[in-house]
């Protein structure tokens, strides 16, 4: 088992190694040498071209405000829906758990002529609270699905026995199931964040100037220009994925916490 998972392992890290190799060569190295060879040295002129080019500090800064906002207001709108589905108790529940669960599956190109209308009418066309508030919806909706079905099995008497103590309704909420429920509101916290940062499509259509768009748009926008090698390619890849796995690194332990004690509930 141990040799499967190393084999799996290498397999998996094989294209990032392989980017950042590339991403220290020099241009005459990888004409010379191809993809596989390694470099003489570290040759770091192609990515800090490459930030230059783009504005890269800028870009980071609007994905990670863009980012962090949805992971924070996505979870909160998740619980606070959820609590009022799988604690309250309100009727036709099912009904509208499905609701989200459409909403969630609904493919975002047909989402997009609507959310442009409506952004372009409102004034929030190319801001980034329009993305904003988009994501939160869209990553609200997976998280409502998700922990309605965890309160649903919230243990009773600990909220009976809450109200004995006079709490009230937002007491139980941000006092008690809050708390207990934190491992699984860090692993939605930890998901958010990152599938916001790869969005792609959605931020295209409705960022469109330089100083709001964010580090999937700018390289996007970069590669079908055709203005880069293949290092410098690599140098974009390697800056625009970086930053999403430095997060993911500093909080696998509550990621993997989180899982665990779903696990075992």
């Amino acid at each position: 088992m141990l040799v499967v998972l190393v084999v799996a392992a290498v397999v998996t890290l094989f294209p990032f190694l392989l980017v950042a190799m590339n991403a220290v060569k020099s241009p005459a190295e990888y004409a010379a040498r191809g993809p596989l060879g390694l470099p003489d040295g570290l040759y770091l002129d192609g990515i800090a071209n490459f930030w230059e080019r783009v504005d890269f500090g800028l870009k980071l800064a609007n994905s990670t405000v863009i980012a962090g906002s949805v992971a924070v207001l996505a979870v909160a709108v998740s619980v606070l829906t959820a609590y009022a589905l799988g604690i309250g108790r309100i009727r036709g529940r099912l009904w509208i758990v499905a609701i989200f669960l459409l909403a969630n599956l609904m493919p975002q190109e047909a989402l997009v002529y609507p959310l442009y209308y409506l952004a372009k009418q409102v004034g929030l066309y190319d801001t980034q609270l329009a993305v904003i508030i988009i994501f939160t919806a869209i990553q609200s909706a997976f998280g409502t699905y998700l922990l309605t079905s965890v309160l649903a099995t919230f243990p009773r008497e600990i909220i009976e026995a809450a109200k004995i103590d006079g709490a009230s309704r937002w007491q139980v909420l941000w006092r008690v199931v809050v708390p207990i429920s934190w491992p699984t509101l860090s692993v939605l916290l930890v998901f958010f964040f990152i599938w916001t940062w790869n969005e792609f499509f959605i931020p295209m259509i409705m960022l469109v100037s330089n100083d709001t768009q964010t580090v999937p748009v700018a390289l996007g926008v970069l590669q079908g220009q055709r203005l880069m090698d293949a290092t410098a390619q690599s140098a974009s890849a390697l800056l625009g994925i970086l930053p999403a796995v430095v997060f993911f690194l500093i909080f696998q332990r509550t990621l993997t916490r989180g899982i665990a004690v779903g696990a075992i509930k």
